[in-house]
């Protein structure tokens, strides 16, 4: 697992930082040694499987649910001992969005501002502000029952822009959007982290691709990568494909060192994976030149998030030996 290799950020006053956070519920741990730090800036996909401990996780970190051990600190405070004023440095949009939606868009906007503490002139000039910046002056004077749920979701991250808060905490804000919504709220996401630190829980693997800089995956209530998405992709590039004038050379390249598994495209084509951090074409170069074979073609395979995500999470198999290993995937 990578740390980042950020060691000249570690003096730095992180916006949100957690530490050794586990949760326990009925004696069961949802939530084991969690720690990571993000800077302002920068979006951090938290993604995991269904049950991972990512929910539980978010209202740790907004202040909704106290931790069994470990802190949350935002802005500098803890959020378990010093709430209130943690809570001033964050922007919450839960899964599923809560409107009244009885109220008119500009009247809600004011309300959640004064919530906020927010006065009566500074919740006039910000929601006007949050208005202008998400798109919605023209729906302002309607009532949020009639929008569409793109537009609920615009008006979700307008309240939790209200205050202006330093982190921003968005649990699934595109899920049911159409095409062109999706398109909008990531755009809209993708303009308000310039000066925030944002966490995104999403299911979406392209989203995160589109918006995050860095990636963390939970699984089982641990996690088992934090890593920018370019480092995240490099190390798992370790997948050739090789292809030689000669047939029926499966076995062969098993042999190679370094070699995980080999599946057969055809007579003479080859998919080969290797470990997460190795790349095995200097070795095949090699193999080919001392069996004075006839190399047609090697080229490394890139792996999309969504490859990397199933081979990290998918669920572990014992082999006849008894030994518990992940799935491969093709």
């Amino acid at each position: 697992m990578s740390l980042l290799g950020i060691n000249f950020m570690k003096h730095m006053i992180f916006p949100i930082e957690v530490n050794q956070l586990y949760k326990r519920f009925r004696g069961q741990t949802v939530v084991h040694q969690l720690s990571f730090q993000l800077a302002r800036g920068q979006i951090l996909g938290f993604l995991g499987p269904n049950g991972a401990g990512k929910s539980t996780t978010m209202r740790m970190l907004t202040g909704c649910l106290r931790p069994s051990q470990g802190t949350v600190r935002v802005g500098g405070y803890d959020v378990s001992t010093h709430p209130q004023q943690a809570k001033k440095h964050i922007g919450y949009l839960p899964e599923h969005n809560p409107l009244y939606l009885d109220m008119y868009v500009h009247e809600y906007l004011r309300f959640m501002g004064s919530i906020r503490g927010l006065r009566h002139k500074q919740c006039l000039a910000s929601s006007q502000e949050v208005i202008d910046k998400c798109g919605i002056a023209k729906m302002q004077n309607q009532k949020l029952r009639t929008l569409s749920k793109g537009y609920r979701q615009r008006i979700g991250l307008a309240q939790a822009l209200m205050h202006n808060p330093e982190v921003l905490i968005l649990d699934e804000p595109t899920t049911g959007l159409d095409p062109n919504q999706l398109r909008e709220i990531r755009a809209l996401i993708k303009e308000v982290s310039h000066d925030k630190a944002v966490i995104l829980s999403t299911h979406i693997m392209q989203e995160v691709e589109a918006l995050c800089d860095q990636v963390l995956i939970l699984d089982h209530g641990k996690m088992i990568v934090h890593d920018t998405l370019a480092q995240l992709a490099a190390q798992s590039n370790g997948r050739v494909v090789v292809e030689f004038k000669e047939l029926h050379l499966g076995t062969m390249l098993e042999q190679i060192n370094g070699v995980q598994w080999v599946q057969a495209l055809s007579e003479n084509k080859y998919i080969i994976d290797a470990s997460r951090d190795q790349d095995l074409r200097e070795a095949l170069f090699h193999f080919a030149q001392e069996k004075g074979l006839t190399l047609l073609g090697l080229e490394r395979q890139k792996s999309s998030l969504e490859e990397i995500f199933r081979q990290l999470t998918v669920p572990c198999e014992a082999d006849p030996e008894g030994n518990l290993n992940r799935e491969s995937s093709v």
